[in-house]
């Protein structure tokens, strides 16, 4: 095999979002061609504008392209990178190598599309095959439809449907026969794309978070089954408890794919006697992200525009200084000051906090959501541009299958219900740890002697609320009586 191999021109493998060896179906097909494979990731942040990575990501993809660099160079070859306009250098790459085709996983997004779409023409002059494989998703955006073929606007029927189809098919291990090849052509390293900030060097919390490699992202799930999984629907809104993957920045970057997680949550499931349906509650968030790419392959605009159109006559308001407030967790609500500083020293956030803090922003202080979205789209190592899109304008009552705008969280009853023991707000907001449980989330309303002995001084060691939940509340309402009135 490895002689005729040799011989065979060589597949180029354009990885996008998909950097791992096992349940890959671009790789798996050139390895059932018999032929090897010469590796090349691009980083185009010129095609991706507006919504090239953030910076965040960006440190994760460095991680991810480190790991998948070594892997590939123990089997004898070598990971190309290289920079610009994707189309453009993948053509160049597989005309440089002789290659007999290129293979990839497709992408769903319009930026990613249109790149596709040019690539395909570029390839097509040289005589070169272009072939695009799945693997982002289990079931790909537009195969889930409505019987008279239009797009799901509404989750759960859309996760009905879903669920209707047949099992995902298992996914591919590492392939055997597998035939890397160490071109002498010209490469970038990981450093010299620049992904990883230098002065400052704000990412010491990101390093002691993740592991950010195939073997991190098997070692998270692995966690997650020997338990967790079994009480997610128990435990998942607690942000205290160890209750939820964190598997989220892997699938964004393709450190690991969907359907080895419902795949090894079913083989779990077999290998105890459990019932998988226990699993589901879990699973059912694979669902959602696929409705998100569902949305956006249908609605491009996503990103950018409210998908209700009254919404363009919302009126928000500029407010640099509450929303720097916000950004830096220093709102003077604990939980979600809790929230914002995860999401710095961290890159994540637990999704119940993300919804307290998307609230908080675009109901309390009536900041634009689009605001919120790109601070997460810089901030977040599971940056997703469909997921985090989706989940701005559902949050903010303006997108498909929204919480009505009158769903207004409260924070300080949201964080009593969901952090009672005051577990998480103690842990990021540490100025506030010494608090009694009576007093963690609304600090404001302790006694004088109480703020004294856990050492809180209102105004100094922790700010005041910037606003007055009840106040903004009655504030936001009116505002959007005010647009539904035209």
């Amino acid at each position: 095999m490895a002689a005729e191999s040799a011989m065979a021109r060589p597949v180029l493998l354009w990885l996008t979002r998909d950097l791992r060896l096992a349940d890959h179906p671009a790789l798996d097909a050139a390895v059932r061609e018999g032929r090897p494979v010469v590796a090349l990731y691009v980083l185009d942040e010129v095609s991706a504008a507006p919504w090239a990575r953030g910076a965040a990501s960006r440190w994760f993809l460095a991680g991810a392209l480190e790991s998948l660099s070594a892997a590939i160079t123990r089997r004898g070859g070598r990971l190309v990178l290289r920079r610009g306009p994707a189309d453009r250098v993948v053509a160049e790459v597989a005309r440089t190598i002789g290659g007999e085709a290129v293979h990839w996983t497709r992408g769903y997004d319009g930026a990613s599309r249109r790149v596709e779409e040019r690539l395909a023409g570029r390839l097509a002059e040289l005589g070169v095959a272009a072939r695009s494989f799945p693997g982002f998703v289990i079931h790909e955006p537009g195969a889930v439809r409505q019987r008279d073929g239009e797009a799901y606007r509404v989750y759960t029927p859309f996760s009905r449907a879903w669920l209707e189809r047949e099992p995902p098919e298992r996914p591919l291990p590492v392939p055997e026969r597998l035939v890397f090849l160490a071109p002498e052509i010209a490469s970038e390293t990981v450093g010299s794309l620049a992904l990883r900030p230098t002065k400052p060097d704000w990412a010491g919390g990101l390093r002691a978070a993740w592991d950010v490699s195939e073997g991190g992202a098997e070692a998270l799930l692995e966690r997650f089954l020997a338990g967790p999984i079994w009480r997610y629907g128990r435990d998942r809104d607690f942000p205290g408890r160890p209750g939820v993957s964190r598997l989220s920045p892997h699938l964004a970057s393709g450190t690991i794919s969907p359907r080895r997680i419902y795949w090894a949550a079913r083989a779990r499931a077999e290998a105890e006697g459990r019932d998988f349906g226990a699993a589901w509650p879990f699973l059912r968030q694979l669902v959602w992200r696929e409705f998100a790419w569902s949305n956006l392959l249908h609605f491009p605009e996503l990103p950018d525009r409210p998908l209700r159109p009254e919404f363009t006559r919302f009126p928000w308001r500029e407010d640099p200084s509450a929303l720097r407030a916000w950004q830096k967790g220093r709102t003077g609500y604990p939980i979600v000051d809790a929230g914002m500083r995860e999401l710095w020293a961290t890159g994540w956030m637990h999704n119940r906090v993300r919804m307290i803090v998307g609230s908080f922003l675009t109901k309390d202080l009536l900041i634009p959501w689009q605001e919120g979205e790109r601070w997460f789209w810089d901030t977040l190592v599971d940056a997703d541009l469909a997921n985090n899109a989706m989940g701005w304008q559902w949050v903010a009552g303006c997108g498909i299958d929204a919480a009505p705008y009158f769903r207004i969280f409260n924070p300080v009853l949201q964080a009593k219900k969901f952090d009672p023991d005051g577990a998480y707000v103690r842990r990021w907001v540490p100025e506030l740890a010494k608090l009694p449980n009576d007093w963690i989330h609304e600090p404001w309303a302790a006694p004088p002697l109480v703020l004294e002995e856990a050492g809180v001084r209102l105004g100094a060691t922790y700010p005041r609320p910037i606003v007055d939940h009840t106040q903004a509340r009655k504030r936001a309402l009116a505002a959007f009586e005010a647009i539904r009135a035209g």
